[in-house]
């Protein structure tokens, strides 16, 4: 009877082994597809991403697969848009080389159906998900920095802080303008600190597939579609390693039995 009881409560954990490896490995799976090809649950964006022949410009590399529509792909060139009332010229005229980044930087978090990976839930007011530490590529980090040394601004952090009194943001009192070198002193400071880390400076290069690419020839194809497919399997690795303690802790109680 007791050799019957420890087959039989083998056989259990044997089955609860097998059942745990199977669903971490379904979580996994699960994890990096729903990270694949999808839309931010944000103020603009679609929900599904989708062809948009008439995408505006800059924003027009998307068109094959996009999150935005042509009207908001238009109203990411304009200044004060109606997308967020967000004033360029805060401390006189951005030179247009700089406003170039802001709108393709606009156009990128608008329409890429490819930051599934860093897409993170938020409570507010105007968006449901958020992007945080995208990795930029270490090119498109540098030239947003050289572009934009002579032009101006007042902060570091332009998610908050603003004042809005006249419907559009406007310098703070007491925040001085000064040129963007000030607040920014390095290529990465430009890109983690200005929109609270949404994006992270990579060290990679473009064409690495290891970094999100702000700029890209969509006639060579949307090279951040391996680099969304990159992320997503190394997190849904990292998934079904988090379930190895408790494999481990289930394999050891069976040696013990076993014994």
């Amino acid at each position: 009877m007791r050799i019957d009881m420890a087959q039989l409560v083998t056989a259990q954990l044997l089955l609860l082994v097998w059942v745990a490896a199977c669903g971490a490995q379904a979580s996994a799976t699960r994890a990096r597809t729903d990270l694949l090809n999808v839309c931010m649950d944000a103020k603009h964006h679609k929900d599904k991403p989708s062809p948009e022949d008439k995408l505006h410009e800059q924003c027009s590399p998307w068109k094959k697969n996009s999150c935005c529509s042509t009207n908001t792909s238009q109203e990411a060139h304009k200044d004060i848009s109606y997308l967020y009332r967000f004033n360029w010229n805060h401390c006189g005229e951005m030179e247009p080389a700089c406003k170039r980044h802001f709108i393709q930087d606009a156009c990128l978090y608008e329409c890429s159906p490819n930051l599934g990976p860093w897409i993170q839930q938020v409570d507010q007011s105007w968006r449901k998900e958020r992007i945080l530490n995208v990795p930029l590529c270490q090119e498109d980090c540098q030239r947003w920095w050289e572009d934009c040394k002579t032009s101006q601004t007042c902060k570091s952090n332009w998610h908050k802080g603003w004042n809005w009194e006249k419907g559009y943001n406007q310098c703070p009192e007491g925040a001085a303008c000064h040129p963007f070198h000030f607040y920014f002193p390095t290529p990465a400071s430009l890109c983690e600190e200005i929109w609270s880390k949404s994006y992270k400076a990579s060290n990679y290069s473009r064409g690495s597939g290891r970094c999100i690419q702000m700029w890209f020839d969509p006639a060579q194809g949307n090279p951040n579609e391996e680099v969304a497919r990159f992320y997503a399997e190394t997190m849904g690795g990292a998934g079904l390693r988090g379930a190895g303690p408790l494999l481990l802790s289930l394999l050891l109680v069976l040696l013990w039995l076993l014994q």
